[in-house]
């Protein structure tokens, strides 16, 4: 099967409307890859929470103090719990905080949402078990949108930028030259002037108005930055751009080499104990994991709610990508989860057949 055949699977057995799939091995020296030809009438995807791989990699490259407690850099958030907890062990999720908050919720009403208040909300959200200062390494790991929005936040600030979106282009995609395949509604929508037919639709939400196209599907990433990005999503982008990224990725903690390249990363990305939740990234579980079969037992990588994935293979310097809107046109569709690891095999395939 080749990579094109990868992805026309994808809307043949009704896993999602649109997909790209590509996928990259390196070889000696240089990088080869192969990814499937672009649809005619759609080539940009929501990546949701891959937004927080690229977040996470944009803090490594900031050069800003990753052991500094989150207080330094959102001064809102005295008093409450998050306070002093330091902004690497956001990243890794194990500051203690809740998987998830509606803080879009007055939208519904007709209502509005303050950032500033909705960052004091994140950083009041603490598990019931998680109780005082974290122990050496952090509570028990729990993958939350709010260790995100708190981090992509301290992000902007610390860059002076508008909002996570513009400091990840500074720090992450104007270095790898991806500035127009990956980025936030706003600065994609500058570049390509046909924006809405270049990106493929997601949900239909009423309370949106519809079909949301061209725009962050996530709720709280629209409430809080709108056409942006916050730092747990709102990115959009293309095969081409996430495989790059991904490539960048294991050329900078495998080869210490390239734009990425950061003693910051590898730490970043060393596991810790208690789980496989990485900064930015999920390990590969012993059994059972989306990544599939094929790739070795130090992959790393991570999904999207739209229907995306990353996975990373340091051993055989592989990378695979899988983009989609599976969510189109509605969430209930999860033909996805039980995809997800034939397809990933099936794009290891295809990456080990490239000589």
């Amino acid at each position: 099967m080749s990579v094109e055949d990868v992805a026309k699977s994808v809307a043949r057995d009704r896993v999602a409307p649109h997909a790209a799939a590509g996928c990259a091995r390196r070889v000696g020296n240089c990088w080869l890859s192969d990814v499937s030809a672009p649809d005619p009438h759609v080539t940009m995807f929501d990546l949701a929470s891959l937004t927080k791989s690229v977040c996470a990699v944009a803090w490594a490259k900031s050069g800003f103090d990753l052991e500094a407690p989150l207080v330094r850099y959102l001064d809102e958030i005295r008093g409450t719990p998050s306070e002093r907890v330091s902004l690497e062990l956001f990243l890794a999720h194990r500051s203690g905080l809740v998987d998830h908050i509606p803080l879009y919720a007055p939208l519904l009403s007709g209502g509005s949402v303050s950032r500033s208040e909705a960052i004091v909300a994140c950083a009041c959200a603490r598990r019931h078990n998680a109780v005082g200062e974290p122990p050496l390494g952090g509570f028990a790991p729990i993958y939350s949108d709010p260790n995100y929005i708190l981090a992509g936040e301290a992000l902007a600030r610390a860059s002076s930028a508008v909002d996570a979106g513009e400091a990840i282009a500074r720090w992450v995609t104007g270095p790898l030259g991806i500035g127009a395949g990956l980025g936030s509604a706003a600065a994609l929508g500058r570049i390509h002037p046909r924006w809405l037919e270049t990106v493929a639709p997601t949900e239909t939400v009423d309370w949106r108005g519809g079909v949301v196209h061209g725009l962050v599907h996530d709720e709280n990433a629209w409430a809080l930055t709108g056409d942006g990005s916050s730092g747990h999503a709102g990115l959009f982008g293309n095969v081409q751009s996430v495989l790059q990224f991904g490539c960048a990725v294991l050329d900078a903690i495998c080869r210490h080499e390239g734009p990425l390249a950061d003693a910051a990363l590898s730490r970043l990305l060393a596991l810790r104990p208690g789980g496989s939740l990485l900064a930015g990234f999920d390990g590969k579980s012993a059994s059972g994991s989306s990544a599939g079969t094929l790739m070795g037992p130090r992959a790393f990588g991570h999904l999207g709610f739209t229907g995306t994935s990353l996975w990373l293979d340091p051993d055989a310097g592989i990378a695979v990508v899988l983009l989609t809107n599976r969510v189109c046109p509605s969430r209930d569709n999860v033909a996805i989860r039980a995809a997800r690891p034939r397809l990933h095999d099936q794009l290891v395939e295809c990456a080990l057949r490239l000589a």
